[in-house]
């Protein structure tokens, strides 16, 4: 559940007396964007990419950053350490702000609402890491520009609101024959030894996740290529496995109720899930940028 401490424009406060108005551009259009961060043992981890990957959010839809990489670290630092430390995880948006209108061209000079509140961070349980997790497909149906991590979620919802529906954890998404990614993670599919995910570009938001797993992947020796990825190519897997800041990297087992494989996690997940956990541990009291 949500921890009590959040911050909003300027001030510390307890998340439940937090109030923004009504016509806020992220209330009214989800003119806002967002990043979400994990902090182990109070260590924001990846804070550098996830900042950067803010900044072209910001620049995706025509706004200035309102605060530099040192400022948001300092905020988050002071964030985590008033909900208690250890292991958590950051939610920040930056919104366009709010007129006395609603116009769907904004006017110059807005003030933007700047939003953050912490989180508690579960760690995958043995028995989701021995047995995996199940998946469904289904038609890639959200905007032009994913690379922009807007707020505006509402395809993105819906999609998991069809996983949900079918008792599984993710919709893994396919447009033109091709994989995407999932509604709310990055799809990493393994075939004869080689792991594969899509290009970046407009269609698929730029995981850090993602790039996690690609150094963990080279330090590991096992080969990786960003490239198309067809839709018969993800039903053929040995592997599949879904990246995302919340639960580092989780292995998908069954897939539109078939098994994926053998149906249970395969042997480079293991490899990888254990040196993202040896690289979390590396970075303890280092500093986050």
């Amino acid at each position: 559940m949500p921890l009590p401490v959040c911050y909003l424009n300027g001030a510390y406060l307890p998340l439940g007396e937090a109030r923004v108005s009504p016509l806020d551009r992220a209330f009214l259009f989800g003119d806002a964007v967002y990043e979400v961060v994990p902090v182990y043992a109070g260590r924001p981890f990846r804070l550098r990419e996830h900042l950067d990957r803010l900044v072209r959010s910001l620049a995706g839809i025509r706004m200035d950053p309102p605060l530099t990489h040192a400022e948001w670290n300092a905020l988050l630092k002071t964030l985590i350490e008033r909900n208690g430390g250890g292991d958590q995880y950051l939610y920040f948006q930056v919104t366009r702000g709010a007129e006395l209108a609603r116009n769907h061209a904004w006017p110059a000079g807005l003030a933007p609402t700047v939003f953050a509140f912490a989180n508690t961070l579960e760690a995958p349980s043995a028995a989701l890491l021995e047995q995996g997790v199940a998946a469904i497909t289904a038609e890639d149906t959200r905007w032009a520009r994913r690379d922009i991590k807007s707020t505006a979620l509402l395809a993105n919802t819906l999609l998991k609101k069809l996983a949900a529906d079918a008792g599984a954890f993710e919709t893994i998404l396919l447009e033109d024959g091709g994989l995407t990614e999932g509604s709310s993670t990055t799809v990493h599919v393994v075939q004869g030894g080689e792991i594969h995910t899509p290009p970046n570009g407009h269609h698929i938001l730029p995981g850090t996740t993602r790039d996690v797993v690609a150094e963990l992947a080279a330090r590991c020796g096992i080969p990786s290529a960003s490239r198309r990825v067809t839709e018969d190519e993800l039903r053929a897997a040995d592997e599949i496995w879904l990246a995302f800041s919340t639960r580092g990297v989780l292995p998908v087992t069954r897939l539109d109720g078939k098994p994926v494989g053998a149906g249970k996690p395969g042997p480079l997940f293991g490899r990888i899930y254990t040196a993202f956990e040896s690289y979390v541990r590396e970075l303890a009291g280092t500093p986050a940028l």
